[in-house]
């Protein structure tokens, strides 16, 4: 059972005793494969109220005054699970135990929220934990709107303190272009801009991130065992792209980069092989940027309807031996996976890699992500893909309302917490085989209605918690009642972390 610890996500088994450590200091020590973890868990303890200092192996032991807690970073071999933990507390004493630097990070963790909710008693406990599925993602659109990297890293604080592991930056689409490519300069000096049409006097919006910037992104996302996956929509969502190189688009242009949201007409031309240049190009820099084996290239919302009607696109329909753009489609999914794979990377696309693909075939090593509903995943699943699930129809869309009133910011949909909570990227119509290859799922904190990032951190959380809980508690052990419950503590964690949350009621009902 779950007691006034309040963990979240909940963890997997839990057992207290009668007493507390009654405490504000704290001696880390561990054992040498965890140093460097150890210094983020002085930082982390600290600033949640219990001031740390690390005791190095060969020095003389360090004297606190006051009562102290002993904290033992320990490798144990023994534990089944890559990303799983121990944690006991008795005495005077903390002992967490792992066999890898990630489950070590997560048993502190689940002690620093214990830490913020414990007002100096932290109570005798032991927990055994591991998360029910590698991938605990959520994603951030920061191409609707420009968020600075200092947010970015805020929120993957947040995700990563909630046992979250993959940060899927969308950083391309008709709004803006956030990458910076030294082959292709325009791509920020023009694409990263647009009009703002809230203002009436020509206001410009917009902004990308340096190579610094994101380097710096990636290794406080690597501290925290979070990789993150960047995405470089292909071949539609492009306006920010033909804005910059008209000569990439099926009609020459003029281009501009969107102020609307929505479903655009003008995509990358596929008849023409400067665009497969430039991809080339972009995928080097990404490849640079980003270590992690994962980049997301779109593929979604692609109209046809000009390839249908672009000299270039037919005579790479009939050069290539298609029958239709649906298959110019996956024939553009083949060679931008190919890319990647070239280069060491393992692709993911939107569930809409899989239409048209009947003649050429999808190539395995894709990732889909299902977004549409569940179909895209099960279909994929069927046909030996790995899986992530993130559909929109089962609470994982976080632009939608919290709360069905004209009051909540959103789009026209709900999705409240409940929602969230009771989503699963297993589906009972599943065979054993199809559930293997679901790696897990995700939120996506769309932000076409989100121009601050206070306002997607509101709309992202307490749902991004509930979220959070589904993909690491085993199914068997979800309990929404139970978790509402603990939320009420969670939500004084999220405060003292200076987190803006939806506060109103967590279901329809």
């Amino acid at each position: 059972m779950i007691t006034h610890t309040s963990f979240i996500p909940a963890v997997q088994n839990l057992s207290t005793e009668t007493g507390w450590v009654e405490t504000r200091n704290a001696l880390i020590h561990f054992e040498p494969m965890f140093e460097r973890l150890s210094l983020l868990a002085k930082e982390q303890l600290s600033k949640a109220g219990l001031l740390s200092s690390v005791q190095s192996p060969n020095q003389t032991e360090l004297l606190v005054q006051g009562s102290v807690l002993k904290i033992y970073l320990q490798e144990d071999k023994n534990i089944v699970h890559n990303e799983g933990y121990e944690l006991s507390i008795s005495g005077k004493t903390a002992k967490l135990k792992a066999k890898t630097e990630a489950g070590m990070f997560y048993a502190l963790q689940t002690l620093r929220q214990l830490v913020y909710s414990s007002e100096a008693k932290i109570p005798y406990i032991t927990v055994k934990d591991y998360p029910a599925f590698e991938w605990r993602g959520f994603m951030l659109d920061t191409s609707r709107h420009y968020y600075s990297a200092d947010f970015i890293k805020k929120m993957i604080d947040l995700a990563s303190f909630h046992k979250l592991n993959r940060f899927h930056w969308h950083l391309t689409d008709d709004q803006g272009w956030r990458l910076p490519v030294k082959a292709y300069e325009k791509l920020t000096e023009v694409g990263a801009w647009r009009d703002d049409p809230r203002y009436s006097w020509g206001a410009i919006k917009g902004g990308f991130y340096s190579e610094e910037e994101i380097k710096s992104v990636v290794a406080y996302a690597r501290e925290r065992h979070v990789i993150v996956v960047p995405e470089i929509e292909t071949p539609g969502h492009a306006s920010a792209i033909l804005a910059s190189y008209p000569e990439l688009g099926c009609t020459g242009g003029p281009y501009a980069v969107e102020t609307r949201y929505g479903i655009f007409k003008e995509v990358l031309c596929a008849g023409n092989d400067a665009v497969f240049s430039m991809l080339e190009k972009v995928f080097d820099t990404v490849c640079e940027l980003f270590p992690g084996p994962y980049v997301h290239i779109g593929g979604d919302e692609c109209p046809h309807e000009r390839w249908e009607e672009c000299p270039k696109c037919q005579k790479r329909i009939k050069d290539e031996g298609l029958e239709n753009a649906s298959e110019l489609q996956s024939w553009i999914t083949v060679k931008v996976s190919k890319m990647l794979e070239e280069r060491g990377k393992i692709p993911i696309g939107w569930d809409e890699v899989l239409d048209g693909t009947e003649k050429l075939g999808l190539p395995k090593n894709v990732v889909v992500q299902s977004w549409r509903g569940v179909e895209g995943g099960i279909k994929a699943s069927s046909l030996g893909h790995k899986v992530i699930m993130s559909p929109l129809t089962d609470g994982c869309y976080l632009d939608y309302k919290h709360f069905d009133t004209e009051e909540e910011p959103g789009m026209h949909k709900v999705t409240t917490v409940a929602d969230s909570y009771n989503y699963s990227p297993i589906k009972p119509e599943m065979t054993k085989e199809q559930r293997e290859n679901v790696l897990g799922g995700q939120g996506n904190i769309w932000t076409e209605v989100m121009y601050a990032s206070k306002i997607a951190e509101y709309m992202a959380f307490p749902r991004l918690s509930a979220i959070s809980e589904s993909l690491w508690l085993e199914e068997e052990k979800k309990d929404f009642l139970s978790f509402a419950k603990r939320l009420i503590k969670h939500k004084q964690r999220l405060d003292r972390l200076h987190v803006l949350y939806y506060k109103g009621q967590l279901s329809a009902q």
